[in-house]
């Protein structure tokens, strides 16, 4: 009995130890929360919007639109924001009356929501979109008919100082659909941006080849936006090779298609930024990043952003409200990527989830110079 007093007597003492050490040592340290602000006082930076379908999907998602979108407009000054490049699936159907189910609006809802939440940086921040497989036909690219135009029409798009051509879309009319914008940044880059729709026709990308290969813009930096083009790191970020949609089997082009017509050939396209490809709360899923030389001998770098799965899947919040930020250095060569959620960054509770610090959603990467 005296030995089990004796053990007892000692465990007492040991647990009294552990428990008095554990607490004298310090709480775990939530990451300090950094606001947003320039590596380089000197640079500008570039807003990369995902996927915005899951936002205007549903109801009680338009909120984390607006609040992305107003936080751009908060931050232009401060992180010198020159531009807004949105990867298309604007809405989740384009041609949709009604739905059995409560949750989400109909199509007309839901362009509403997108043109709402985007209309914060009118006159304010030029902002380009382009055009997603859900933003066409009735649920998904059965037609080229998209009501797109309806919401943004050239007039009312804040980067119309900026814009250089529009290009004609299926129906012979020039819109917003395929279009090219010139910008002469705080530091002297000079960007030539081109707009391509879902599944580009060979015609769109003759005449967007044809922009490019203009003498005027043979020392810009390029860009192509477009929907769909590269895989994610899930898919080892290979350019997408063929679709099944019906404008891809009428003869529009997927991203392997577009890298060889298009991408390739034109000297001084050096950045592709997409969207389309998300999986449902993988990162891996949702973001892609590939270098290869075009026949120049010139790096491009292609890059996916879609986060619309993530926050609960397709189902979800619409995407956790994350921003791709792309500072431009004023070396004219170096661009740093960063990913922030204003969603997060809203709440004392949550801003420390705020900055995505992973490799995948924190790099840096070089340009080859004209």
């Amino acid at each position: 009995m005296t030995w089990f007093k004796q053990k007892l007597t000692l465990l007492f003492i040991l647990l009294v130890t552990i428990t008095a050490w554990t607490q004298q040592q310090p709480a775990a340290q939530k990451p300090q929360y950094q606001p947003p602000r320039l590596t380089d006082p000197n640079a500008w930076t570039m807003v990369v919007v995902p996927d915005t379908q899951m936002y205007t999907y549903f109801r009680w998602n338009h909120g984390i639109l607006t609040m992305m979108t107003s936080w751009i407009y908060e931050n232009r000054n401060t992180l010198k924001i020159q531009n807004v490049l949105q990867v298309g699936d604007i809405v989740e159907k384009n041609a949709v009356d009604s739905y059995k189910d409560p949750r989400p609006v109909n199509s007309e809802g839901m362009w509403k929501a997108a043109s709402h939440s985007f209309g914060v940086l009118d006159g304010v921040v030029p902002y380009i979109l382009v055009q997603g497989n859900h933003d066409l036909g009735i649920h998904s690219a059965e037609n080229r008919n998209t009501r797109f135009n309806d919401f943004f029409p050239v007039e009312r798009n804040p980067s119309i100082n900026h814009l250089v051509e529009c290009g004609e879309n299926s129906f012979g009319k020039k819109t917003l659909e395929n279009s090219a914008y010139e910008f002469k940044t705080p530091n002297g880059w000079n960007l030539l941006i081109i707009a391509l729709t879902f599944a580009p026709t060979d015609k769109n990308l003759e005449w967007a080849k044809e922009v490019a290969q203009r003498p005027q813009y043979k020392d810009h930096f390029g860009i192509l936006l477009t929907h769909s083009y590269l895989s994610s790191h899930n898919g080892k970020n290979a350019r997408i090779r063929g679709e099944g949609y019906t404008l891809n089997k009428q003869g529009g082009n997927a991203g392997q298609a577009i890298w060889e017509k298009l991408v390739f050939p034109a000297d001084n396209i050096r950045l592709v930024i997409c969207g389309h490809i998300s999986a449902a709360d993988n990162w891996r899923g949702c973001v892609g990043f590939a270098k290869d030389k075009n026949q120049a001998g010139k790096v491009v770098s292609q890059m996916l952003f879609d986060t619309q799965a993530l926050g609960g899947g397709f189902g979800g919040n619409g995407g956790d409200g994350w921003l791709r930020l792309l500072e431009f250095q004023p070396d004219k060569k170096t661009i740093k990527a960063r990913t922030f959620s204003p969603f997060f960054a809203s709440s004392p509770t949550t801003r420390h989830l705020a900055w995505n610090t992973d490799p995948i959603n924190q790099f840096e990467f070089n340009i080859d110079q004209p």
